[in-house]
């Protein structure tokens, strides 16, 4: 049960988790993450799985499996490279109107996981991903080449961004979950 809900953390996550982060957020000691995360890479980090656990500095993440690295690269560089798809080009909007946004304040909005979402923005430099100390997270801002790609100056240039910027039912969309 443990495994499973690590497992699921990690898959979710599609960044390293401090394993400290785990222990508090599961409640349980460092040696329970410890022995979860050694039980998940026995069943994972074999040779028939495309996926590994990766344990390094005290963090924890899902990556492919080594031998698979060039055909995952060659997939990721046309999937960013592209034009933006329907949900990223959503995600966009809401960061630029809505920004500085938390990734849960994202996917309360759109209802689904948007973390691979974040990471193509984040690559195509569409974005940018910024400490907050008050929030306790990571929050979400257009990117100046963002902005200069729409040839505005300001964020505030964007159609009815005052508008929608403050718009009550986001707001409070928002706040139901937090």
């Amino acid at each position: 049960m443990l495994t499973r809900t690590i497992e699921a953390l990690l898959f979710a996550s599609g960044k390293p988790i401090a394993l400290t982060t785990l222990s508090k957020l599961l409640h349980i000691s460092a040696g329970e993450v410890q022995e979860a995360l050694k039980q998940l890479s026995e069943m994972r980090n074999i040779d028939a799985s495309g996926i590994h656990i990766l344990i390094h500095d005290g963090k924890a993440q899902y990556v492919t499996h080594p031998q698979e690295g060039e055909i995952v690269q060659s997939f990721l560089k046309e999937e960013v490279s592209g034009e933006l798809t329907q949900p990223s080009l959503e995600t966009l909007t809401i960061i630029a109107y809505r920004g500085p946004i938390t990734k849960p304040e994202i996917e309360q909005i759109r209802g689904v996981n948007c973390s691979l979402i974040l990471r193509n923005l984040l690559i195509r430099g569409l974005i940018e991903e910024k400490e907050d100390k008050q929030r306790l997270q990571n929050t979400y801002t257009i990117s100046f080449d963002f902005l200069r790609h729409l040839g505005a100056d300001r964020v505030e240039e964007l159609p009815q961004y005052s508008d929608l910027h403050t718009d009550e039912v986001v707001g409070q969309l928002i706040q139901e979950t937090f």
